[in-house]
């Protein structure tokens, strides 16, 4: 059985790199955010206010759920397998390639690049907005490009490593349980007033299934480091990676966040590309005091968006290959 999700991640991951997730297609996420919202309205309704109430609340959102996502994408690849293995994984990889970024953080990111390029910082700062949770009206060219620097960094794990590791051992459903689970911390997983209890069962759900994720993501990521280091080395432009620094930066910087996973992919790609990222950021009006992550070894400059993509699509590809060997060798 693993052979065939093994099968269906090659194939998810080639829908991925030819489509994306276009705007005419219907995207599970977007169920799943309705859901989560629509919960939250009638559990909040069901359970008092305060510490107690509010946590409450927030666990029976996750359950609720999970059992949601995880029974109907349970039913709809046992009903596939049932009909054919053909189905099944043909099921699974349509279900892979809608959950897998690749593409479409690629493509939302390198928004604010060609924005950059064409000197347009408001362009570029509604680009950036539509992918980070934090607030932009007040972020300088190089905050801008920072953030999203930090995204595509961050969500290598969240977005890329972590469903393809999910899909690996749990199959079609268990990417969208993982999805389900991202999907909830990023709706309900801050620390404000506001969601400081309810959220707070779907942030630590978060946190236990990307522990490993992460921590792989970075390990790959060190990889890709050496890897974008020797094939820029050939080029006549400047060679700004440098994976020694990767290892460096990370193993010193790896906890700089309040998230035990978020600095893991951060801070090594921070000291691929040799430049400090994170520091204070506001949130809803509100400045939060961040350490950073990284050296400030030279200054961060838009191209390193572009970069920063590199890294990251180098670090899927040695994802990729890992599965292979062992596809072959299972």
């Amino acid at each position: 059985m693993i052979k065939l999700h093994l099968l269906a991640v090659f194939i998810g991951s080639f829908l991925d790199l030819c489509i994306g997730d276009p705007k005419w297609l219907w995207h599970p996420v977007c169920a799943i955010g309705s859901l989560i919202s629509s919960l939250e309205k009638l559990l909040r309704k069901q359970f008092p206010e305060g510490e107690k109430g509010e946590r409450t609340a927030g666990i029976w959102l996750v359950v609720l759920v999970l059992l949601t996502v995880g029974a109907l994408s349970g039913t709809v690849v046992v009903c596939a397998y049932r009909i054919s293995p053909y189905a099944g994984v043909a099921a699974e990889s349509v279900m892979f390639g809608q959950m897998m970024a690749w593409r479409s953080l690629r493509a939302e990111s390198m928004k604010v690049y060609k924005a950059f390029c064409k000197k347009d910082t408001e362009e570029a700062r509604k680009a950036v907005s539509m992918i980070v949770g934090r607030d932009t009206e007040t972020l300088t060219d190089m905050g801008i490009a920072k953030a999203a620097i930090e995204t595509v960094a961050e969500n290598t794990s969240d977005g890329i490593i972590a469903p393809l590791l999910a899909m690996v051992f749990f199959g079609g459903p268990g990417v969208f349980l993982y999805k389900a689970v991202n999907t909830m911390d990023s709706m309900v997983g801050y620390k404000n007033d506001k969601y400081l209890w309810f959220g707070w069962a779907a942030a630590k759900l978060d946190d236990i299934c990307n522990f490993i994720p992460s921590r792989l993501s970075a390990l790959f990521m060190m990889g890709a480091g050496y890897l974008c280091w020797f094939f820029q080395r050939k080029r006549k432009e400047n060679n700004p990676f440098n994976g020694k620094n990767g290892v460096k930066i990370f193993k010193r910087d790896r906890f700089n966040h309040k998230s035990p996973n978020s600095a893991q992919t951060e801070s090594v790609c921070a000291g691929v590309l040799q430049i400090e990222l994170a520091g204070n950021a506001v949130y809803f009006g509100k400045k939060y005091e961040k350490p950073t992550i990284g050296d400030d070894i030279r200054p961060v400059e838009y191209k390193d968006i572009s970069r920063a993509n590199d890294l990251m699509s180098v670090t899927y590809g040695l994802a990729l290959m890992t599965v292979l060997i062992f596809y072959l060798f299972v």
